[in-house]
């Protein structure tokens, strides 16, 4: 499922770059997999709890691979989501000095997905949380295409309306990355029975525009 959903987001991205209309369209169908999938693993686990009065460490792994589909699925949703707006970009003239933004945020969501699944399926608590610790580094680039697009938008009237799509894929490529930040918070509890204690590193972007030396 995670391999899927990684897949998902890699054409996506695909999709809107090179302007694949087959590709968008066979991702959007490729999602019902996901979901058929996230419900399968739901009713195993349940069945685990159920029947099998698992002890704690199983319990806990159980809940977590509920978690972790649900991220995954949430994930291919979102990819989907891109897909969609691909096609209708598709037909308009493309905003093409954002285009390798987009490309360059894709790949590194797709990045931190697979990295932080990696880590989940080797159990290695160090190798997830510094894909938690690297949030910071996808909403970097989301505040940047949002910076460069409303400018872009403001100057060319023309590019608004593919703008605006290009601003709803950046902003579901950055809540991807939030999902995988997700998954490192679940292996975290998984192995060691509690929640993480401190914040989730994060730009946003009133944050970005506040002088360093203003209260908070």
């Amino acid at each position: 499922m995670g391999g899927l959903a990684e897949a998902q987001v890699v054409d996506a991205v695909d999709a809107v770059v090179r302007r694949d209309v087959p590709l968008a369209q066979a991702l959007i169908v490729r999602d019902l997999r996901l979901d058929d999938m996230q419900a399968d693993i739901e009713r195993r686990a349940l069945s685990l709890i159920a029947d099998q009065g698992p002890s704690d460490e199983d319990l806990r792994r159980a809940v977590s691979t509920m978690k972790l589909a649900m991220n995954l699925e949430r994930c291919g949703d979102l990819a989907r989501n891109i897909a969609k707006r691909s096609l209708v970009l598709s037909g308009s003239d493309p905003v093409l000095p954002l285009m390798s933004a987009i490309q360059r945020m894709g790949r590194l969501v797709a990045a931190r997905l697979r990295e932080v699944l990696d880590a989940y399926a080797a159990q290695e608590m160090d190798a997830a949380m510094a894909v938690w610790r690297r949030d910071e580094e996808v909403d970097e680039h989301y505040e940047s295409i949002f910076r460069e697009l409303l400018t872009l938008m403001a100057n060319e009237p023309d590019t608004v309306a593919p703008g605006a799509h290009l601003l709803f894929i950046a902003k579901n490529l950055e809540r991807i990355g939030d999902h995988a930040t997700n998954i490192a918070e679940i292996l975290h509890f998984q192995l060691t029975g509690e929640e993480l204690s401190q914040p989730r590193p994060k730009v946003s972007l009133l944050e970005a525009d506040r002088p360093r030396d203003t209260p908070q």
